[in-house]
């Protein structure tokens, strides 16, 4: 918990906090009050937090949160729509391919390492596949 407050004075430190306040409706000092890693009475509920990163767009309180129970955040960046004709016959060759090197490394009733990374990279290929589906279905007209 220490890391995440510690997180949140930085990013109220680091920003211009009158500024800041004034965005996230609350006077200057409390913000710095509720912020204040070394105060025992500091604390930021969910939608102090949700208004500091989404006016500051630094994410480093989400991080320290999300690495005190042993995840990690990263950004993501959605694939740039295409046809959905396109993107479905992608994903489904790309699935293909994942059939494809699973069956042949069952073939001798089990699997190697090499088989393994074979498997796990077609994996990859078809998720990123899903992925510009998902993208290029929310994009269609």
């Amino acid at each position: 918990m220490q890391d995440f407050l510690r997180a949140c004075d930085a990013v109220v430190e680091d920003a211009d906090t009158k500024n800041l306040a004034t965005l996230m409706n609350m006077p200057a000092v409390s913000l710095l009050q509720r912020a204040n890693a070394n105060y025992d009475g500091a604390w930021f509920n969910v939608k102090h937090l949700y208004a500091l990163m989404l006016h500051t767009e630094d994410m480093r309180p989400l991080e320290a949160l999300a690495g005190e129970f042993g995840y990690a955040i990263v950004k993501t960046e959605a694939p740039a729509a295409v046809d959905v004709h396109h993107a479905l016959s992608r994903a489904a060759f790309e699935f293909a391919e994942v059939t494809v090197e699973t069956h042949a490394a069952m073939a001798d009733g089990r699997m190697d390492q090499v088989e393994r990374a074979r498997i796990l990279r077609e994996i990859d290929h078809a998720e990123k596949a899903l992925a510009l589906l998902k993208s290029s279905v929310k994009a269609a007209a």
